[in-house]
């Protein structure tokens, strides 16, 4: 599985302290200048409520940065990205809404606990979690079924149930066994070779998990895990038909969709000419353009948009609302942001000795790179719209926990190959 194409030299331990200690201070500094921003327009209105949220962000932001590079030998990029991802998001979630924004601060602190749990777990018992791909499909399918039964339909989609009150997405949640059996699968590839039947046993099994997406009406999770699949078979499938067999059925279930399914339907419709229904259905997206078109390529300013014209602009249509603002020049960055992202996830699953753990970083930064990559697309009108997550950056708190989760497994992907190089450099 061992790959030298993107194969360097590990960096030395100043050089990486360098790398740490001055994207830490950049992060800082647009932490800083951005609350500032958020802050003096809304002067009136300053508490000790919003002076704990900026000293809240700051403050766990530098301490989880500063706790992984003592505690781990490999490199903190991962993290780093995630968390000026996630900066650029609670800002904006907070200039629009307050009250979201300090509820998205307590997931962060909440979801960085389960960061460093899965690291820690994954890390010291990295053997225990290859194989089990049955258990893991069985756990997928389980949280789906239970959505199914017990969901409650928000937004034309079933995907939600309601826990003690709170409100839960499990469809978020079945993306971390979901990544976990395409990896084991990879891992007993051999096993899968038997008949034509067994081969095709991956693909089948992830055409049950959309058709369970198409009942819940929950297209855009679909498409990413479709690329997942996709990705997965590009990078790791012998049998190289398979991939194009896969793509062709797509295209065909997917006109077949359009003319099976109204809900499909009125998404291609409204990608095509919003303006058809502009006081309903392609309001979402007409605003979004609009807010895009506002604000140029350096925005109107932090404080001197008007996001909140946009439906869900702190959710769904989050990037639209961060274009309007912070202009341009920062959705480009976060596209870049995303790129490298998976680029990382690329070279640890490349330099990786074992088989599971590299599929496990390929499926896992696919799936952040396509869920961000879907929805900016939909925002430019590119593709058809679907209402996705985007890693790290939209409010929700199932979305932020899930997406540290699988950042902890993909961090420990890349520790296991560290020490591995470290050991061989001795």
């Amino acid at each position: 599985m061992k790959n030298k194409l993107l194969h360097r030299p590990f960096q030395g331990p100043d050089e990486l302290t360098r790398t740490f200690r001055s994207a830490r201070r950049q992060i800082l500094l647009f932490q800083l200048l951005a609350l500032g921003l958020v802050f003096g327009f809304t002067i009136d209105t300053l508490n000790q409520e919003t002076l704990l949220f900026g000293v809240g962000l700051i403050v766990s932001t530098f301490v989880s940065l500063l706790f992984l590079r003592w505690v781990s030998h490999g490199e903190p990029y991962l993290v780093m990205i995630a968390s000026m991802i996630f900066s650029i998001g609670i800002i904006m979630i907070y200039r629009i809404e307050p009250e979201l924004g300090m509820r998205q601060l307590v997931i962060y602190l909440g979801s960085l606990v389960c960061f460093f749990f899965v690291y820690f777990i994954v890390r010291a018992g990295h053997r225990l979690f290859e194989g089990h791909e049955i258990f893991y499909y069985a756990v997928t399918v389980g949280l789906f079924l239970v959505t199914l039964v017990f969901g409650l339909t928000l937004g034309g989609a079933r995907n939600w149930i309601t826990v003690a009150g709170v409100r839960v997405q499990p469809s978020e949640f079945a993306k971390i066994p979901f990544v976990f059996f395409v990896a084991s699968w990879y891992t007993h590839y051999e096993r899968y070779q038997t008949s034509l039947v067994m081969k095709m046993s991956l693909s089948i099994a992830v055409y049950v998990l959309l058709a369970l997406f198409m009942l819940q009406r929950e297209l855009g999770t679909a498409a990413v895990f479709f690329v997942v699949l996709i990705a997965s078979q590009a990078a790791f499938e012998r049998n190289r038909w398979i991939p194009f067999l896969n793509i062709a059925l797509a295209c065909l279930g997917l006109f077949v969709a359009y003319h099976l399914f109204s809900h499909v339907r009125v998404r291609f419709d409204m990608w095509l000419n919003p303006w058809s229904d502009f006081n309903d259905k392609g309001y979402q997206i007409i605003q979004a353009l609009f807010a895009i078109a506002e604000g140029g390529f350096f925005g109107t300013g932090i404080g001197l948009g008007q996001p909140t014209r946009i439906p869900l602009g702190h959710s769904d249509f989050i990037f639209a609302s961060t274009i309007e603002e912070m202009g341009l020049f920062m959705g480009i960055c976060l596209i870049f942001l995303f790129i490298i992202l998976l680029y990382r996830g690329f070279k640890y699953a490349m330099q990786q000795e074992r088989d599971f753990y590299a599929a496990l970083a390929v499926c896992i930064s696919t799936q952040f790179a396509a869920q961000a990559l879907i929805m900016f697309a939909g925002v430019f009108k590119v593709i058809p719209l679907t209402g996705i997550t985007v890693p790290f950056l939209t409010y929700g708190g199932s979305s932020l926990l899930s997406s540290f989760i699988l950042l902890g497994a993909l961090q420990a992907c890349a520790e296991n190959f560290t020490l591995e190089v470290r050991h061989e450099t001795k």
